[in-house]
């Protein structure tokens, strides 16, 4: 996959299918714009996200809010679906000028050659936002190329959005959230070295130290599947500070892998968090957290069930 992050000089004399969005997170109802440019792709134009950076809320209302996906985790999937150009257009006070006209007729038909731009109902773009589907929709037909807008999609009755994934991560409820994105909602980072306690207790535990920018779930258990290797491993994760026994504010992901005893030190790591399990707790001494630790053991061996449990929704 081909990354542009400056279009001045980028310009593609093949037809190409173009999704234009914001896709924090690329949920379900992200997919389906991607469904229909990875359909014309087959039909052998060139597949392109055009998306933007920074986010316009960042850029217009100055609010940097923490991410679905950070930007790497947003390239791989992106990779992932076959995707063949991914735009990152720059935001500035220059390019956020210009006005819908221009953009229509400069970058989606001399830069990028569309022959097919799909978007969602919200699509805004252009000077002040003037831009919107219907000019974008008799642009398309003065022009001869096609433009479809696709509907919200609805999960529980509830339409998906960036805004609603986001809500669910906050209130902690996974399954929501998976439902939403279609896949488990990951933290992903390098194991590092943490106080080795858990080792000392025989429940040893992988520590990664989220990016910063990463929307986190409430602090808390939760059971989780860990992808490293290409290998999924069942187990329980602890967001938060791990109070009983530091008395730093950091925010880490500390995992327990079932059955599990290698050393993977250094190594990347995908965790997968499924099923909110307690909230974090202070107790009172190292004896009454071992005491909780084996009861969430238990109980995400309980959840995870026998050996039938379904990956394929993991990833």
């Amino acid at each position: 996959m081909q990354i542009i992050n400056d279009i001045s000089s980028f310009s593609l004399q093949k037809k190409s299918a173009v999704a234009i969005g914001k896709f924090d997170g690329i949920h379900i109802g992200h997919q389906a714009l991607l469904e229909k440019i990875q359909k014309k792709q087959q039909e052998g134009m060139t597949a392109i996200v055009f998306t933007f950076s920074p986010s316009p809320e960042e850029f217009f209302r100055g609010i940097s809010l923490p991410v679905i996906d950070t930007t790497e985790e947003k390239r791989e999937n992106f990779r992932r679906m076959g995707i063949d150009i991914l735009i990152e257009y720059p935001l500035t006070k220059e390019s956020a000028s210009i006005s819908p006209e221009n953009f229509m007729q400069n970058i989606l038909l001399e830069k990028l050659h569309a022959g097919y731009v799909v978007s969602g109902t919200d699509l805004s773009f252009g000077d002040k936002g003037r831009g919107n589907a219907k000019m974008l929709s008799d642009f398309a037909v003065e022009h001869s190329f096609i433009y479809e807008e696709i509907d919200k999609v609805c999960v529980d009755g509830k339409v998906v959005s960036s805004s609603a994934v986001r809500g669910a991560v906050e209130a902690g409820d996974m399954e929501t959230v998976s439902r939403m994105l279609g896949r488990a909602y990951r933290i992903e980072g390098e194991v590092v070295h943490g106080r080795a306690l858990g080792r000392t207790i025989q429940m040893p535990t992988v520590n990664i130290i989220p990016q910063r920018q990463k929307l986190l779930p409430p602090n808390g258990v939760y059971a989780t599947v860990s992808v490293f290797d290409n290998r999924y491993f069942t187990g329980i994760t602890n967001i938060g500070c791990k109070p009983t026994v530091s008395m730093k504010n950091e925010i880490g992901v500390e995992t327990h892998l079932f059955d599990f005893d290698e050393d993977i030190y250094g190594k990347n790591i995908v965790t997968n968090i499924l099923h909110f399990m307690r909230p974090e707790i202070h107790f009172e001494g190292l004896d009454a957290l071992m005491e909780q630790l084996r009861k969430d053991e238990l109980t995400g061996k309980a959840y995870f069930g026998d050996a039938s449990f379904d990956f394929t929704n993991i990833m």
